[in-house]
């Protein structure tokens, strides 16, 4: 992520929007192989911990779209997210910023991710991840959603507006836990670097939003898994999924998925930072040219 404190917001958010639809696309037969397994399973049909045999499996069943089943809802919401995500942070950060030094206090970074997790998860996470999951789940069963806005509309109509922020107390935890973790730890490898003139190469990119990935998934998967069980196609309450998932798999159930999310974030991290940075230093000169046409 840049440090430049004058990065202009049009730049943080669209910038942001690109990487995340890029990262999401790029990385969905993860997320939905991650989604099935967090699901409950069907009697009788266990489901593989390994997500190259969970999608293997759907491939050889389902066919090549099932895969992508509810990735244009994620591929959208992405956009919102991670636009509003990255735009959010780089305006906390540059406040909480050392003036002298402009670096951050690794808590001053967590707490700046938390912040922005927050604002993605009330403003685009709940819904599309709602209507997400739900697509999932609804296609390994009941089959009654025929696409995402038939999704959305019978939502609304079973359950209001409430129906698209079921699972929100999760979701928000998790976007806090998690964008406090991926931007705080991304950024303090970045000042780490910084303060040593580490060159900042597209390797280094990947490498720090891999390693950013990795802490992410480890510490937030029990909110993952409490989200997936909320916005499941019938729903749940918090307290519903939190029981369910201790009734089939014990205390070692809020961590059911890591694999399949480790395996997408380790790229995910890498390929949403790499794809921030790429976007933002394009759009810069084209941000900055503007700028000076205006003020002649």
């Amino acid at each position: 992520m840049s440090h430049d404190p004058q990065t202009p917001a049009i730049v943080s958010l669209a910038a942001g929007g690109v990487a995340g639809a890029v990262e999401a696309f790029a990385t969905y037969p993860f997320e939905f192989a991650k989604t099935r397994v967090q699901l409950r399973e069907q009697k009788g049909v266990a489901t593989p911990k390994n997500p190259f045999k969970v999608v293997a499996q759907v491939y050889r069943t389902e066919g090549i779209k099932a895969l992508y089943k509810g990735c244009s809802t994620l591929v959208i919401g992405s956009v919102g997210k991670d636009g509003i995500r990255f735009l959010s942070f780089d305006t906390i950060k540059n406040s909480f910023k050392d003036p002298e030094t402009g670096t951050l206090s690794p808590v001053r970074n967590l707490a700046a991710g938390m912040c922005s997790g927050v604002v993605a998860s009330l403003t685009a996470v709940t819904p599309t991840e709602r209507i997400k999951t739900a697509l999932i789940d609804d296609a390994r069963n009941e089959k009654r959603f025929r696409s995402m806005t038939h999704c959305i509309k019978t939502i609304m109509a079973e359950d209001g507006i409430g129906g698209l922020y079921r699972g929100l107390a999760g979701t928000t935890l998790k976007q806090a836990g998690a964008t406090a973790f991926r931007m705080g730890t991304y950024n303090i490898l970045k000042d780490y670097e910084r303060t040593r003139d580490i060159p900042q190469t597209t390797f280094t990119n990947f490498a720090n939003g891999s390693v950013a990935g990795i802490v992410t998934t480890l510490a937030t998967q029990p909110f993952d898994t409490i989200k997936t069980r909320c916005q499941s196609a019938k729903g749940a309450s918090t307290v519903e999924a939190f029981r369910s998932i201790v009734a089939d798999y014990g205390v070692t159930g809020f961590w059911r998925g890591t694999t399949m999310r480790l395996g997408r974030t380790v790229f995910s991290g890498g390929i949403l930072f790499t794809t921030y940075e790429w976007a933002a230093a394009l759009m810069m000169p084209l941000v900055v040219a503007r700028k000076e046409k205006l003020r002649e």
